[in-house]
């Protein structure tokens, strides 16, 4: 995979964790967003698995 594809999907992923974090520590997270939150994360980690 071209380098600076995976960069792209490392800065994908750490934006991700950022959203991720930010709506857990809202006072009433929703539970949908986090959900589809970390499924995104979860896409992008398996393709950088395979890069």
């Amino acid at each position: 995979m071209v380098p600076s594809h995976v960069s792209a999907l490392q800065s994908k992923h750490a934006g991700l964790d950022a959203k991720i974090r930010a709506e857990l520590n809202r006072p009433a997270p929703d539970n949908v967003t986090i959900q589809a939150l970390k499924k995104e994360k979860l896409r992008i980690k398996e393709e950088l698995a395979q890069a």
